[in-house]
């Protein structure tokens, strides 16, 4: 804090003389975000709706694509439908992932939080503990219910899928990694903008639109940027096929679908340490 007296420019420290007082730790940050993320009623709904939205998409589509599956009228291999609705439910972690950050700037508790805790990447940190935790957890709960109750009617069919069947079990604990990493997506983008609309406009359409769309572009250069597209590049480790015959294999479109999140972070983080709340 600063005044003036006398022409002459003093500096007071606030917390000079109070005996006892010491700056929050991280684990102190940590719980203090973790209650701000749970304490407002968009994170329980949105969990809610990832697990409903996932879940019962995934169980509708093997339900109602079992018989024809097992006949053979549908020439698609039964796997690809144990985990469908996990292509739907990553709009829920898009949109936790941009309140994470944008609802503060929104209601301008951001300023009460730097005052706190002056320390921006510990903030920052935090709270991509905290996303990060909650997304991994509710993507690979609902890739796991979606499997068991989507392949109860595969398997009454004849054609049931097993965990130990491959890129099962890695599909599974892919769906709470791609969450996730489209979480801390958007919360990168959301640094960027700090506007809600604005950081779910670009990053479904980014996901949804422009990654479909760069397929048009013609001849090898279009393959290949639709390839490195991060929708492109990470989904396909939540199925045990692919629903795309030119996309990246698993693990590899993953690592470079956390290239390009960690990218959009520290970009995020700059600008986050360098703008004014």
């Amino acid at each position: 804090m600063t005044m003036t007296e006398n022409s002459r420019t003093v500096t007071l420290d606030p917390n000079r003389n109070v005996p006892g007082l010491r700056q929050p730790g991280f684990s102190s940050t940590l719980h203090a975000e973790w209650i701000k993320f749970w304490s407002v009623r968009s994170t329980f709904w949105s969990v809610i709706a990832m697990f409903v939205v996932g879940t019962g998409l995934t169980v509708l589509v093997c339900a109602t694509a079992a018989e024809a599956l097992a006949s053979g009228e549908a020439n698609e291999n039964p796997a690809s439908f144990v985990t469908w609705g996990m292509m739907f439910a990553q709009v829920t972690a898009v949109v936790l992932g941009t309140l994470v950050v944008t609802g503060e700037y929104g209601t301008g508790m951001i300023r009460a939080t730097l005052t706190a805790t002056p320390r921006r990447g510990e903030v920052l940190v935090a709270k991509a503990v905290v996303l990060t935790g909650t997304l991994l957890v509710a993507g690979t709960v609902t890739a796991f219910a979606g499997y068991f109750g989507g392949n109860w009617f595969l398997d009454r069919e004849g054609i049931g899928i097993a965990l130990s069947d491959e890129g099962v079990l890695r599909a599974m604990f892919g769906g709470g990694l791609y969450m996730a990493g489209l979480g801390l997506l958007a919360a990168g983008v959301g640094l960027l903008v700090r506007h809600t609309a604005a950081a779910l406009s670009i990053v479904l359409g980014l996901v949804f639109v422009v990654g479909t769309m760069v397929f048009l572009i013609p001849g090898a250069w279009g393959e290949w940027i639709g390839k490195l597209m991060p929708g492109n590049a990470g989904s396909p480790i939540t199925a045990p096929v692919s629903f795309n015959p030119v996309a990246l294999e698993p693990w590899p479109g993953f690592a470079v679908f956390t290239a390009e999140v960690a990218v959009v972070l520290l970009m995020g983080w700059f600008t986050f340490r360098r703008r004014d709340a």
